[in-house]
């Protein structure tokens, strides 16, 4: 059998691996946030702001917004595949889903490092 690797499409062990991978960096993000909040007495907008100047947390937030985009993207088409049965209709919830979600991506860009 031969398998072309070099293909866009997608499959089910590259889905769940995806979800897997972005639910675990997720996780390690919310627990460094709650770890902040646990460890620094007083949150202020200055403490928030000197956390936020460190290259480091940018990009970690940011491939956590990344992440967050590829898994919602998955989880909604499996969602929208599963519970839509108008082809039209999840045509345009998934373009509308997928455009917020990028969104998201492109305003967390621009936030974190003031392009």
């Amino acid at each position: 059998m031969v398998l072309n690797q070099a293909s866009l499409k997608r499959d089910g062990v590259q889905d769940y691996v995806s979800l897997r991978a972005t639910a675990i960096i997720l996780v390690l993000y919310t627990l460094f946030i709650l770890g902040y909040f646990i460890c620094t007495p007083e949150v202020t907008f200055d403490s928030w702001k000197g956390l936020f100047s460190n290259v480091l947390v940018k990009a970690f937030t940011l491939l956590a917004l990344v992440c967050i985009a590829v898994h919602t993207k998955i989880g909604l088409w499996q969602v929208l595949t599963d519970y839509v049965k108008s082809a039209r209709l999840r045509a345009v919830l998934q373009f509308l889903l997928y455009t917020l979600a990028f969104g998201y991506v492109a305003v967390g860009i621009f936030v974190l490092w003031g392009v």
